[in-house]
């Protein structure tokens, strides 16, 4: 199970990268929420745990109940994140004009939004590892994602799934080819925009794809050979490329102005 180092040094390894990519846009303060989320976040539920553990009696029972309930991707945003989001935007407030911490950009703390979308982003990071790295690799979402494969012999080539493979692979890069164009007087932003719509799309009818062989079709055929991509597309979507969206959308405005931002 990865401990207190690999989440924040992944965490804050990504924030740092952030913050250069973006000059500064993902400031300091975002970078220091992120990776104590990526961590301590969901771990307050395990920490409670311990903590119950060593007091025994009813406290045992009840430390248990709160890491059930914390130690989960979705429930500490839901149970936790709209107050936490408070604490660490006041917190980031404390650090700026106390001069404790930099903020890159016009000496502006972090809003309550920001801070929600980096508490989520980090409780997406931090299930990110443990789902690979636990319980002898035999967690529920790792042996999810395996189960979308084919393993029982030799998978056969369906020449449907070739004829569907191909389609959608070749409209991916065809729509890309074609939204980039060199002629299209279209602005870069609004060309990864629409190659990002077809991207998203094309996903979905893959995985739409694969969903029906896997579950809608008696008996059961691979869906893409013996690949599992069903569970690879649909982890790597919500525990990868999520976090790093939600880091986006938490980014100060290019045209920040100090005076409009509310705490």
């Amino acid at each position: 199970m990865p401990g207190p180092g690999p989440h924040l040094m992944y965490a804050m390894a990504s924030g740092l990268g952030l913050t250069t990519v973006t000059n500064g846009r993902f400031s300091p303060h975002h970078t220091l929420t992120y990776t104590i989320n990526s961590f301590f976040g969901p771990d307050i539920g395990s920490f409670s745990e311990w903590l119950g553990s060593l007091l025994g009696g009813p406290a045992d029972t009840v430390g248990s109940t709160i890491a059930d309930l914390i130690h989960h991707p979705f429930y500490y945003i839901l149970i936790l994140g709209i107050p936490l989001s408070f604490i660490y935007s006041r917190i980031s407030f404390f650090l700026l004009h106390n001069h404790i911490l930099d903020s890159s950009l016009s000496k502006v703390p972090l809003t309550k939004m920001q801070c929600f979308y980096l508490i989520s982003a980090g409780s997406f990071t931090h299930f990110y590892l443990d789902h690979l790295f636990e319980e002898n690799g035999k967690t529920t979402m790792y042996t999810w994602i395996l189960s979308t494969g084919w393993w029982q012999s030799r998978a056969p080539v369906n020449p449907d799934a070739v004829v569907v493979v191909i389609i959608l692979c070749t409209c991916l890069i065809g729509g890309f080819l074609y939204f980039n164009r060199a002629s299209s007087s279209n602005s870069i932003k609004k060309k990864s925009y629409q190659s990002m719509l077809l991207m998203i799309f094309i996903a979905s009818l893959y995985c739409l794809w694969c969903t029906i062989q896997i579950y809608w079709i008696t008996p059961r055929r691979p869906a893409v050979g013996e690949e599992a991509d069903l569970g690879v597309l649909v982890f790597l979507a919500v525990y990868f490329f999520l976090p790093y969206g939600l880091c986006i959308m938490s980014m100060y405005p290019k045209d920040l102005d100090s005076n409009q931002i509310p705490l």
